[in-house]
């Protein structure tokens, strides 16, 4: 069957922008979907009906308060930039996640939230390939689904592998339209490994742990593919380690993750000197939570917190998104940042910490 092979790049970047690089949009829930029994799909539109420019696999931050705090999480965009007028996220339900659980419990058609620019470096737009193996695990697929989704929209029957695992056959999302796509794309194929049965008892799909094995019989050529990878950081381990086991170029290995963690409460710390650098670093104090750590110069603070052992909340670890956006109460920092702050909250003594270096002792308002 010919195909026409559209310049898809071209075709992301050529729509008009919702975001501009400093600005958030407040965008209306449109719809609520239920996916699997934990898993609910939430659609978005802009209230003055304009277009969102993306391209597939990268993410959105959403601006919330949840019982009196500001929080800011990243979700993957699973939707595709060829259908331009909504945009979805696709959230599993975590125990104790407060994010997750309120957008399940909460969040409903024509609430409108608040929403920072797409972003992210996640994205087969800039990586073209005639062959792609797409891997992932759990509500990982979301990337990669909005890559899968847009090469259906624009009729682009790329040679695509897409595997994803899951615990059971219930917790596969998206398992229906996976394999509609399937259907309609000669080169589209789709593989699913489950953990376990679970209730499901119908299941002809293989079982266990993805391994080396399995995935020669699933891509037997998957050392000739452009590979995507998202899922647990414990998934992404075991890929990484049969891919190099394989001897796969790691130039065409491409992995994606997101960790939302909360700060954790410890005792006060012993105070030192303001300015005075250690024989290793700067001292960084935690007002709230009372934590001090020790940050080398060329060292990002959000790294030396968590070789310290303070959780604090982060995802893109890229200055991308703006989760681990904190008010610095004194000191200075060397910000490096990708767009996840804005000018005016910088100018407000915001700083994000993944891509902040001490220049002095600091003190920091969490």
């Amino acid at each position: 069957m010919d195909t026409y092979k559209l310049n898809r790049r071209n075709f992301w970047d050529s729509m008009p922008p919702l975001w501009n690089s400093d600005s958030e949009e407040m965008l209306a829930c449109c719809q609520v979907r239920p996916e699997t029994h934990d898993v609910k799909s939430f659609f978005f539109a802009a209230p003055g009906g304009g277009a969102f420019a993306f391209q597939p696999g990268q993410f959105i931050t959403l601006e919330l308060e949840i019982n009196g705090e500001a929080i800011n999480r990243c979700y993957t965009i699973s939707s595709s930039p060829a259908r331009p007028h909504t945009i979805s996220i696709t959230v599993k339900r975590v125990p104790g996640g407060p994010v997750s659980n309120w957008l399940h419990d909460n969040l409903k058609a024509g609430d409108k939230l608040k929403v920072l620019r797409a972003a992210g470096e996640f994205t087969c737009a800039v990586h073209p390939a005639e062959k792609y193996l797409f891997l992932s695990a759990g509500s990982g697929i979301t990337p990669l689904m909005s890559m899968s989704r847009a090469h259906h929209d624009l009729c682009d029957d790329r040679d695509i592998v897409f595997v994803h695992s899951a615990r059971t056959p219930d917790d596969i999302i998206f398992e229906r339209e996976l394999s509609l796509i399937a259907a309609s794309q000669q080169n589209f194929r789709t593989r699913f490994i489950c953990e376990r049965l679970g209730q499901r008892r119908d299941w002809s799909g293989p079982t266990g742990m993805l391994s080396l094995a399995a995935l020669k019989l699933m891509a037997p050529d998957f050392m000739e593919r452009e590979i995507f990878v998202c899922g647990p950081a414990p998934y992404m381990k075991a890929v990484r380690g049969m891919l190099d086991e394989a001897g796969f170029d790691r130039a065409r290995y491409h992995e994606e993750s997101f960790s939302f963690e909360a700060l954790q409460q410890e005792s006060q710390p012993q105070a030192t000197p303001e300015n005075a650098p250690t024989a290793t670093g700067f001292e960084v104090n935690f007002q709230k939570s009372m934590r001090q750590i020790t940050c080398g110069p060329q060292q990002h603070v959000l790294d030396a917190a968590r070789n310290a052992g303070v959780r604090l909340a982060s995802s893109c670890a890229q200055g991308m998104c703006g989760t681990c956006k904190v008010k610095l109460v004194s000191g200075t920092v060397d910000m490096q940042h990708k767009g996840g702050i804005r000018q005016r909250e910088i100018d407000q003594g915001m700083v994000l910490l993944c891509c902040s270096k001490p220049l002095s002792n600091l003190v920091v308002d969490k």
